[in-house]
């Protein structure tokens, strides 16, 4: 347990950052499902807009430093994979 105000307060930012990455990235491993769905039924609009979306929130995740940026390309260059196949 924390002893000192300072680690106390950290203690509570730390709970609230966690929370917040953990919807973060379970969103994004959402919309990746989605994508993978989308790709593998062979619509190329839906899977189009679905990319989009995984890519936005990726982005998005990147600035809040909820994931790494070589990550996120990482998971970018799959999801153009998936583009190019479908």
């Amino acid at each position: 347990m924390a002893n000192t105000k300072s680690a106390i307060k950290n203690a509570r930012k730390n709970a609230r950052r966690s929370l917040r990455n953990q919807r973060v990235k379970s969103r994004i491993k959402t919309l990746a499902r989605r994508l993978a769905k989308a790709s593998t039924a062979g619509d190329a609009s839906v899977s189009k807009t679905a990319a989009q979306e995984y890519i936005s929130a990726l982005d998005k995740a990147v600035n809040k430093g909820v994931i790494h940026r070589n990550a996120a390309s990482r998971h970018k260059s799959v999801c153009s994979k998936y583009l190019a196949a479908s």
